[in-house]
């Protein structure tokens, strides 16, 4: 376990924190208006590989190459010049620190941390993180990497295996209730698709293409059509001979043949996407959070028992409406873009054009 602490003067700011793997809705932005939970559970944090916030350089402003050298394998229309690095916390794990006066951003509803650092060491003064808890936002405090460092202050316990995390891990349901920001207490909430799922989605959808190979692919029937039969249908040509993408992961066999592509879980402690035993397999493995792959590999019913008991103002009533089904999913668009370009597939022809003809509003 780590604590972090300022790196001009060593005073503490964080809890003892464990290390995982960074959430893929880190860098969500969900709706219009909506408020969204914290990002990470409480005692543990998450590197963020890429830069994150401003400074910005458009795409025509950077040199020949150096894209690429960052990982960026298509056009994006800027790119963030801030250092990578950026470790990401609960709000409640942050210590000895103070909101700057006036380090508001561009937010509408609270904090955004688009105009650097908003927090400070109560030690020396230093800027050593950006809270951001704005309406549409995952909220989550981001620890400059030039500004802390990390002590260790105790030994990790071992990761969970494949087996212990699926006996303990819990599904997440596609749909979810979402809250209007500023509404009263248990006011302004309205069944949606869940923003975990949308992120998930984009994330899968651009290894998805890439796994294509320029041909149509089938998925499973069911939830799993559900989130990603149409945008495949939409960005990938008919006619040719359809790809198989089908589950995979532990308890769950992996077909000998016929299957092009696998939808694995990814360990949320590690990183790491599951692989089966033994020689493994020429399929392309797309990654899926554990808690939606478990969904999708084992649908719960949503119960129809009302609470007991008076129901608290936070909690929606027994006789509000059914979650809505008839909403086509949409995979989160930026996330989707995001991960595309950084795939080296990207530079195929075929998939260049896809990239650059379709938008959030054609899948």
């Amino acid at each position: 376990m780590f604590v972090f602490v300022c790196a001009r003067c060593d005073a503490e700011l964080t809890v003892p924190l464990s290390q995982v793997s960074l959430p893929v809705h880190a860098r969500q932005v969900y709706g219009n208006g909506l408020q969204l939970p914290v990002l990470m559970e409480s005692g543990t944090f998450a590197v963020d590989p890429d830069p994150w916030g401003g400074p910005w350089r458009v795409w025509d402003e950077l040199d020949p190459g150096e894209a690429e050298a960052r990982g960026i394998y298509a056009p994006v229309h800027a790119l963030s010049d801030a250092p990578p690095g950026q470790s990401v916390i609960a709000p409640g794990d942050i210590r000895g620190a103070r909101l700057i006066p006036g380090k508001r951003g561009g937010a509408c509803c609270g904090l955004d941390g688009a105009d650097g650092p908003n927090m400070a060491c109560l030690g020396c003064d230093l800027p050593v993180a950006a809270r951001v808890d704005d309406c549409s936002l995952w909220q989550v405090v981001r620890l400059g990497p030039d500004a802390v460092r990390r002590v260790r202050v105790g030994a990790d316990a071992a990761p969970l295996s494949w087996a212990e995390l699926m006996g303990n891990a819990e599904s997440a349901p596609p749909f979810e209730p979402i809250t209007s920001w500023g509404g009263r207490r248990g006011s302004g909430r309205h069944w949606s698709w869940s923003p975990q799922w949308t992120a998930a989605a984009g994330r899968a959808l651009a290894h998805l293409l890439v796994a294509s190979q320029g041909q149509p692919v089938r998925v499973p029937d069911g939830m799993t059509a559900t989130v990603f039969q149409h945008a495949l249908d939409t960005m990938l040509p008919a006619g040719a001979p359809a790809r198989q993408a089908v589950l995979a992961g532990p308890g769950r066999p992996v077909p000998v043949e016929g299957a092009d592509i696998l939808l694995v879980p990814v360990h949320p402690g590690t990183g790491r996407t599951w692989a089966p035993a033994g020689p493994a397999p020429s399929a392309y493995s797309v990654p899926l959070p554990p808690a939606v792959w478990r969904w999708l590999d084992s649908p719960q019913p949503y119960s129809s028992l009302p609470a007991s008991g008076r129901i608290p103002l936070d909690v929606l009533r027994d006789e509000s409406l059914p979650p809505r089904r008839d909403e086509r999913f949409r995979a989160d668009w930026p996330t989707f873009q995001h991960t595309l370009v950084r795939l080296p597939g990207v530079r195929s022809p075929w998939l260049r054009t896809i990239v650059d003809t379709f938008r959030q509003d054609r899948a």
